[in-house]
């Protein structure tokens, strides 16, 4: 929920990996925890009708499906979110998904296209009946800033309602050009957390979760 943009909220948020350079740690990493988790409150205090019709307002209408992961436009896209992963992260914390892995029984993947251009991306992997992972969030270039990471969030949300999942978490970065993915992730309802499923703890990585 590393849920793909160049690793930027602008592009979606899931960054599956951390940036390099000093990690976010001790007090400050503790004080943009505690300031995520502030944000995250004063958009569920808003209300599920007010913050319904403040994603809608700015969002395009998009035609988001499951894509068999063949096509080359999602191809290019996943690749340019690898090498931003490679390009932010230290080997050891990257958790960007390749084709051959979002090929999984485990994982749906969704594309989403505007005007017949792929405008985005993002995926859930199932780790039990009642939890999932958002992954592989990315917006194309051409459509950053424009409604799309917010539209995919929505559209991840509604799927693990219908599935009945009791949750849904995701992994991001912890620098700074993670920022504005943590606020997106904030905006929806997600707080930090601890490491789930086969994650550990990792100074170039923030665990975020929602119950549904």
């Amino acid at each position: 929920m590393r849920a793909m943009p160049r690793v930027s909220a602008g592009s979606g948020g899931c960054r599956d990996s951390g940036p390099e350079g000093a990690p976010v740690a001790g007090i400050r990493g503790r004080r943009d925890a505690r300031g995520i988790a502030r944000m995250a409150r004063s958009y569920a205090s808003r209300g599920p009708g007010k913050l319904k019709t403040m994603k809608h307002r700015s969002e395009p209408a998009l035609q988001i499906h499951v894509d068999p992961l063949t096509g080359p436009e999602i191809a290019d896209l996943l690749r340019a979110h690898l090498d931003d992963v490679a390009r932010h992260s230290p080997p050891e914390s990257v958790h960007a998904l390749d084709l051959a892995r979002l090929r999984h029984s485990a994982i749906t993947f969704w594309s989403a296209w505007l005007d017949g251009a792929l405008a985005g991306c993002v995926a859930i992997r199932e780790l039990d009946p009642h939890h999932g992972e958002v992954k592989s969030m990315r917006t194309a270039a051409a459509y950053l800033r424009k409604g799309i990471a917010a539209a995919l969030m929505r559209h991840v949300l509604e799927q693990a309602t219908r599935r009945g999942y009791r949750r849904l978490s995701l992994e991001t970065g912890s620098m700074a050009v993670f920022a504005p993915a943590r606020v997106l992730y904030a905006r929806f309802g997600f707080e930090p957390c601890g490491p789930f499923a086969d994650y550990v703890e990792d100074p170039y990585s923030v665990f975020m979760t929602r119950v549904l």
